[in-house]
């Protein structure tokens, strides 16, 4: 059962290894700006390799669950498939349901755990197999795998990352766990943190912030909402910033022989370009320390590095970014 792109590698691995009797996926949905109706790239995957596909609007309807309980799986595998497993489809299979999970829970229980791994400035994530319950993510941990994020990471190369590794894990789980040699370990739910789901809204930047903490939800929240802001009334969406420091900063100026000195942002109203110009864009945020813009994309126009944004708009030195009063 799943329906991203995260859930193909595990797909494909079990299929190396194990009889996939059928894929669960959900339904087709119109997708992009022509919104035109869309397999899943679960569905996709499992169509190329002629693997009977089902896609239940809902796993609660006794439909469903006949449907289900006729096909006799041994082991239930859910990855990223989008749906609660109630209790009546949990007691289908005689081996029960394995989750391949994107953190090291009970850390990051739901649906963005990445991208709130990325927000809480981890240095550790990882992926975990757990063998599930009625709760959401609660179930006891089977296995897991470390995996260190970097200070530039963003949610679609962690993902894609622990898409591979949760795949790994997921077969080495299955080899264990039908072996009787892997015990279940339950989780300490005193150590539990939640990651829900974004809305729109979560990705306007608020510049009263520090640096350090804008950065990361530009980088948590791609591919969606996006972090952005609003220059004149237009919203400029950030896909890339550096938390710069006064020193590296100072450093880049020299780097670009810029002879205009990069002024401090101490003194200036979060929000308030400080600079534009060789040395690129800098915005004053909460706490003294500027953050350096580095890719942006006026509403209506395509993804472009701070250098040719500017030359095409004229940014002024202390400009304010953020909603008009």
């Amino acid at each position: 059962m799943g329906t991203p792109e995260f859930s193909v590698p595990s797909l494909a691995a079990v299929a190396d290894h194990h009889e996939v009797v059928a894929v669960a996926t959900r339904p087709d949905k119109p997708r992009g700006r022509g919104r035109q109706v869309t397999a899943s790239p679960v569905k996709e995957w499992a169509l190329r390799h002629e693997i009977p596909v089902q896609q239940p609007p809902t796993l609660r309807s006794p439909e469903a669950q006949d449907q289900l309980a006729r096909i006799s799986p041994e082991i239930i595998v859910v990855v990223a498939y989008g749906l609660i497993l109630p209790a009546e489809v949990l007691s289908i299979p005689a081996r029960g349901c394995i989750n391949v999970h994107a953190s090291l829970l009970p850390r990051h229980r739901g649906a963005a755990p990445v991208a709130w791994a990325i927000l809480g400035g981890d240095r550790m994530s990882g992926v975990t197999t757990m063998l599930m319950d009625e709760g959401l993510d609660t179930g006891p941990i089977l296995m897991q795998k470390e995996d260190p994020l970097d200070c530039r990471d963003t949610t679609p190369e962690v993902a894609s990352r622990f898409a591979r590794l949760g795949a790994d894990l997921l077969v080495e789980t299955l080899d264990l766990w039908e072996r009787g040699a892997v015990k279940p370990i339950p989780q300490d739910d005193s150590e539990a943190t939640l990651a829900p789901r974004f809305t729109k809204q979560d990705g306007e930047i608020d510049w009263d912030r520090p640096a350090a903490e804008i950065d990361r939800r530009v980088r948590a929240l791609q591919p969606w909402p996006g972090a952005f802001t609003f220059v004149r009334g237009q919203r400029l969406r950030i896909w890339a910033a550096d938390p710069t420091s006064s020193e590296s900063r100072e450093g880049l100026a020299r780097d670009t022989m810029s002879p205009v000195e990069l002024p401090t942002t101490a003194s200036l109203a979060p929000g308030t370009v400080a600079s534009s110009g060789p040395a690129g864009m800098f915005v004053a945020c909460g706490g003294g320390q500027p953050l350096r813009i580095e890719e942006v994309q006026l509403a209506g126009r395509k993804r472009q590095t701070v250098e040719d944004f500017l030359r095409g708009y004229e940014l002024a030195v202390g400009t304010r970014m953020g909603r008009e009063e």
